[in-house]
């Protein structure tokens, strides 16, 4: 039997407790800001791989949930001296659900589907990587050392996993990103990048009937501010703006002493966001209402994914390894960021939405297909096998 062959048959043989990873890991609490509850899953991670003789690092992170790192030794990378080596199998253990959603909705299976918070985004894929990397440390074959990379706050920019990440990528030839497999099967190549920011404006209260002269409104400012934004969109050019929070003001009849909106950027060209960033600073720094005083404020940014030729080539890895599993895949673009868009900025080529299929994410109806996860995870082990064979 081929080293292909005894992997992927182990994987297949593998589906009933690859369900109850994911059971175990959508059951525990993990919205980003839940540093515990994070760092539990991260828990059950180490534990995993430990199990499997594959030796784990823990990067931790203040605030957010601490990064994973496992690592299974390969073969030798193309070249010599400088080759990127490393392929990394990516993903983010946290989830958009507040404290307590897990009991409230937990983990179940109904019709070939599984439900509940986090399932597919990204928590099965997380699952999904666990199991491929100990495909490869119990049956070996790897082309080079797998590093499996679990971070913990995505789905908030990845404030403090940006610098791991970036980290991993300098040392890497190819990622994964296991993100949920698309509605229609697909995978995804490209990506928007993102910018996250906040406005925060201060004017002066007053009592709105007998003494309106005297206040300065900061929600008036925040109108001029807002209008003035959204008309940046560009849809010809996949630029977007959207003020999605708005909130403000002191009461009915006082003059706003303060507002504060918060601002979702999409582009596609890297580009496009400093030209876009800069008309922003421009309209925050102009007051319509006298008086008025703005700051703006990043909160969390990501980069975009766009397709190399060296990515093409991943893709094109990926889709004959994912036939020979059953799949016919191919590539989507999509509006949502991920952290993939870090790896690529590096030059690193890079694959997305590897992970198992789902839908409807950060919603209660979130879902995985159920028969999606270990063709999935066959697939990935296929690619990895097959890079050398594509010169990556």
């Amino acid at each position: 039997m081929t080293t292909e062959a005894a992997i992927t048959a182990w994987l297949a043989s593998q589906k009933d407790a690859m369900l109850r990873e994911i059971e175990a890991m959508v059951n525990t609490d993990g919205g980003s800001y839940d540093k515990d509850g994070v760092d539990r899953t991260g828990q059950q991670v180490v534990r995993f791989l430990g199990a499997h003789g594959i030796a784990t690092e823990v990067v931790p992170q203040q605030k957010h949930g601490d990064c994973i790192r496992g690592i299974v030794e390969g073969g030798h990378a193309l070249g010599t001296g400088n080759q990127r080596s490393n392929i990394v199998l990516m993903g983010h253990r946290d989830t958009v659900f507040p404290k307590g959603e897990p009991e409230r909705r937990p983990f179940r299976i109904d019709g070939g589907r599984a439900y509940g918070p986090g399932v597919s985004d990204m928590k099965s894929g997380i699952v999904m990587n666990m199991f491929v990397l100990a495909a490869f440390a119990k049956f070996g074959g790897a082309p080079g050392p797998l590093v499996g990379l679990f971070t913990g706050d995505e789905e908030i920019g990845s404030p403090e996993g940006r610098p791991v990440i970036e980290a991993e990528a300098g040392n890497a030839r190819v990622v994964f990103n296991s993100e949920p497999g698309r509605v229609s099967g697909n995978v995804v190549k490209a990506r928007k990048g993102g910018v996250f920011s906040v406005v925060d404006i201060e004017g002066k209260a007053a009592h709105s009937g007998g003494n309106f002269e005297a206040g300065i409104s900061a929600i008036g400012e925040a109108a001029h501010k807002i209008v003035a934004i959204h008309a940046l969109t560009d849809l010809k050019r996949g630029i977007t703006l959207n003020v999605g929070l708005v909130q403000g003001g002191q009461s009915v009849n006082t003059t706003a002493p303060t507002c504060q909106f918060q601002i979702d950027l999409r582009y596609i060209e890297p580009a496009d966001r400093d030209e876009i960033m800069g008309k922003i600073h421009d309209i925050v720094a102009r007051a319509h209402v006298p008086g008025t005083r703005s700051a703006l404020t990043i909160k969390g940014e990501f980069r975009p994914l766009n397709p190399t030729p060296a990515s093409e080539r991943v893709f094109s890895v990926y889709q004959a390894a994912a036939a020979e599993s059953g799949l016919k895949v191919d590539a989507e673009f999509t509006g949502g960021c991920a952290d993939s868009g870090f790896t690529a900025a590096l030059g690193v080529p890079t694959l997305c939405g590897v992970g198992p299929v789902g839908g409807l994410a950060h919603s209660p109806e979130e879902y995985l297909e159920v028969e999606s996860i270990v063709p999935r995870a066959q697939a990935m082990a296929r690619a990895i096998l097959r890079l050398e064979q594509a010169g990556l």
